[in-house]
C-alpha cells in the first residue's frame, strides 16, 4: 500500500510538472535543442495562459525580506519588526511564530529545511547581525549567533543541505566576511579570507530579498555585490573556501547599485538582477545570464523594465524564470534572454519548491502564492 501511495504522489508531480510545462514553456521544451525548436516553444508559450499571484492574508504590516518555500502548502516568511510567520495550508492561514524579544531586529533572510526546523538572519552593524534556529516550528527560537565585531554586518543566509551552510556579511578588512556551520545553524564560525578576493572601494552586498547569498548542489555557491564601480558575481566550487570575482552587466557605480539577488538553476546557468533602488532612479539593465558559473555574464537583450530584488527558476523548466520588485513582477521564457510584465505588485522577493509551489513576499504584509493555468490547486 505504501509503494501504492508513493506511485500516485509521483504520478501526479509528474502530471502537475506537464501541466505547468504546457502553460509556461510548451510541451517539451526543455527537451527541445537548436534554435528553431527553442524558437517554436518560445512561440507557444507567449500564446499560453500567464500564472498570475494569488495574495494571502498575513493579517500584519511587517516587510517580508525573508522567504522560505518548503512546498506549495508550507513557507516561512521573516521580516521587520522582528516578525516571522509560517502557513502548512497553502496560504489560508499564517501562525505568528516570531522569536521573542526580537520586535527589535530586522530579519531579512530565512532558510527552511521543512515545516519545524528553520533558520533566521537579523542584520545590522555589530550585535544587531544575529542567527536564531527553530526546531518546533517557531515555538521556541535560540539564537545561535551574535556578531561581536562591530566592523561586520550580514546579510543573507544559504545552505547546501540540511547541515552545511553560509551567511554572507560585508568587507571586513577587505574581504568578504563569511560563516559557516556544519551541524544545520546550531553553531557558526568565521572562515578564512586567504582566498576570498579583496573587495572594491565601497563594495557590500544588499540585504533586500535573502538572495545575495545562493547555492547550487552541495558544493557551490555565489555571493552578489554592489555599491562599487563595478556590480560583480563572486562564485565559491567548495562551499566558500576560495572564491573568483567576475564583473556583471547590471548598474554600478553608486551605493544604491548593483546586483541584488541571483538564482542558478544548476552550477552553470544563473540569473541575476538588480538595479538601482532608489524609486526616482531609472535601472535599465536590471538583468543578465551566465551559462558558465558566473564566470561570464551577458545584459538581457529586454530586461525588466525597473528595479529588480528577487528571482527564481521555476519547476520544471530549463527556460522559465520570475523576476519581482518594488514596481511588478516580470516573467522570463528564454532562460533571462528577455522579459515580460505579468503582475504590477509589489514584492521583494520569490522563491519556488519542486512540487510546483511558488511564493513571493513584500512589503505591508504581503505574501502571495502563485496559481499556475491548468494545474489543479493551483
Amino acid at each position: 500500500m505504501k509503494a501504492m501511495g508513493k506511485t500516485r504522489r509521483l504520478t501526479a508531480l509528474v502530471t502537475g510538472g506537464a501541466a505547468l510545462a504546457a502553460a509556461l514553456v510548451a510541451p517539451g521544451a526543455y527537451a527541445a535543442e537548436g534554435r528553431q525548436g527553442e524558437a517554436a516553444s518560445r512561440e507557444a508559450a507567449v500564446r499560453a495562459p500567464l500564472p498570475g499571484w494569488k495574495l494571502t492574508d498575513t493579517g500584519t504590516d511587517s516587510r517580508f525580506r525573508g522567504l522560505a518555500a518548503v512546498s506549495r502548502t508550507t513557507a516561512w516568511v521573516a521580516g521587520s519588526k522582528g516578525t516571522v510567520l509560517r502557513t502548512g495550508d497553502g496560504g489560508r492561514t499564517w501562525r505568528d511564530v516570531s522569536p521573542r524579544g526580537a520586535a527589535g531586529l530586522e530579519l531579512r533572510d530565512v532558510e527552511a529545511f521543512d515545516g519545524r526546523r528553520a533558520v533566521a538572519l537579523a542584520i545590522g552593524e555589530g550585535e544587531a547581525s544575529r542567527v536564531l534556529r527553530t526546531e518546533d516550528g517557531g515555538a521556541t527560537w535560540t539564537e545561535s549567533f551574535r556578531n561581536t565585531d562591530p566592523r561586520a554586518f550580514f546579510n543573507c543566509l544559504t545552505f547546501f543541505d540540511s547541515r552545511h551552510g553560509l551567511a554572507a556579511g560585508d568587507p571586513v578588512d577587505g574581504k568578504f566576511r563569511l560563516l559557516t556551520t556544519a551541524d544545520g545553524g546550531r553553531s557558526w564560525r568565521v572562515l578564512p579570507n586567504a582566498g576570498m578576493p579583496a573587495a572594491l572601494p565601497g563594495e557590500a552586498g544588499f540585504a533586500a530579498s535573502g538572495q545575495c547569498l545562493v547555492s547550487s548542489g552541495a558544493r557551490h555557491v555565489w555571493l552578489t555585490t554592489g555599491g562599487a564601480d563595478t556590480a560583480r558575481v563572486l562564485h565559491s566550487g567548495d562551499r566558500g573556501l576560495t572564491w573568483t570575482a567576475s564583473p556583471s552587466t547590471l548598474p554600478a557605480g553608486d551605493p544604491a547599485r548593483g546586483v541584488f539577488a541571483a538564482a542558478f538553476r544548476d552550477r552553470g546557468h544563473g540569473i541575476a538582477v538588480g538595479g538601482d533602488y532608489r524609486p526616482d532612479q531609472t535601472s535599465p539593465r536590471a538583468a543578465a545570464v551566465t551559462g558558465d558559473g558566473g564566470r561570464t555574464w551577458r545584459q538581457a537583450a529586454t530586461p525588466p523594465p525597473a528595479y529588480r530584488s528577487g528571482v527564481a527558476w521555476l519547476p520544471y523548466s530549463r527556460t522559465a524564470a520570475l523576476a519581482v520588485g518594488p514596481t511588478g513582477t516580470d516573467l522570463t521564457l528564454d532562460a533571462g534572454r528577455t522579459w515580460r510584465t505579468v503582475d504590477s505588485g509589489s514584492y521583494d522577493t520569490v522563491d519556488c519548491t519542486p512540487d510546483l509551489g511558488c511564493w513571493a513576499a513584500g512589503e505591508k504584509g504581503r505574501v502571495a502564492r502563485l496559481g499556475f493555468p491548468g494545474v489543479s490547486g493551483g
